[in-house]
């Protein structure tokens, strides 16, 4: 009965999204096309704050795929940041290779990026 508290909470969210996870498939896919972007954001020594987390929502909602760079000043653990920002803007970390952390969140409409099954 422990998970029945949690799935209460999913289904009471304002977006309802689909909460499964990524296949490994569909985490290689998108680590290709990821591969010759560049970092949009960098987080520095203020780690996460409120307004990079505000601006990290809008651009996943812009662009559906994005990759940020953890400077070296950052204290923080790269993987713990990007498990803090999946959570908090409500996407999937596809990676985190070193330094450098890819976050996917699939548009509502007019997707750019058709997922293999």
């Amino acid at each position: 009965m422990k998970y029945g508290c949690n799935l209460i909470a999913l289904e009471n969210s304002a977006e309802m999204r689909n909460i499964m996870a990524l296949t490994s498939k569909q985490r290689a896919y998108l680590g290709g096309c990821a591969s010759t972007m560049d970092s949009i954001f960098h987080i520095g020594k203020a780690s996460l704050t409120p307004e990079i987390i505000t601006a990290l929502d809008e651009a996943l909602e812009k662009r559906e795929l994005i990759k940020v760079a953890v400077l070296k000043n950052c204290i923080d653990d790269p993987r713990e940041i990007a498990a803090m920002t999946a959570e908090r803007t409500h996407s999937d970390v596809v990676k985190v290779i070193g330094k450098k952390i890819i976050l996917f969140r699939q548009a509502k409409k007019n997707t750019k990026y058709e997922l293999p099954d």
